[in-house]
């Protein structure tokens, strides 16, 4: 007989832990900004999509410290004050949104960079025959 499945509890939109996390995604088109709990689930996100850029525009530092406000906005109202920041990327938007989280009065604690990185990269092209 087949096990009954155990209810997930999912949060409400109210008051959150004061310590979480901040994933930066900057990429040459656009960046991205999730923010979790300490356990890893999303509490909030925004891009500079969202943030009401379009095109070219998108790939700006302004635009991400556009994105970051509006996401620590919401972080700041719930209740969450202290955050690890994790940076992964190489687009324009990296250091604008540090800027921006701690311009919002959010107290960075650490900032790690997760950027992938190749150790030995692929395997190279053969040499072009005549």
């Amino acid at each position: 007989m087949a096990k009954p499945k155990t209810k997930t509890t999912v949060k409400k939109k109210g008051s959150l832990s004061t310590e979480g996390r901040v994933y930066v995604t900057a990429t040459f088109n656009n960046t991205i900004v999730t923010v979790t709990d300490q356990e890893g689930r999303a509490v909030a996100w925004g891009s500079a999509g969202t943030a009401g850029f379009k095109g070219t525009r998108k790939s700006t530092p302004f635009a991400a410290t556009a994105s970051v406000q509006k996401v620590a906005e919401e972080v700041k109202s719930r209740g969450m004050g202290r955050v690890d920041v994790f940076i992964k990327g190489i687009g324009l938007g990296r250091d604008a949104a540090i800027r921006a989280l701690k311009g919002a009065g959010v107290e960075v604690v650490s900032i790690s960079d997760i950027s992938p990185i190749p150790h030995n990269g692929c395997r190279p092209k053969g040499r072009r025959r005549a």
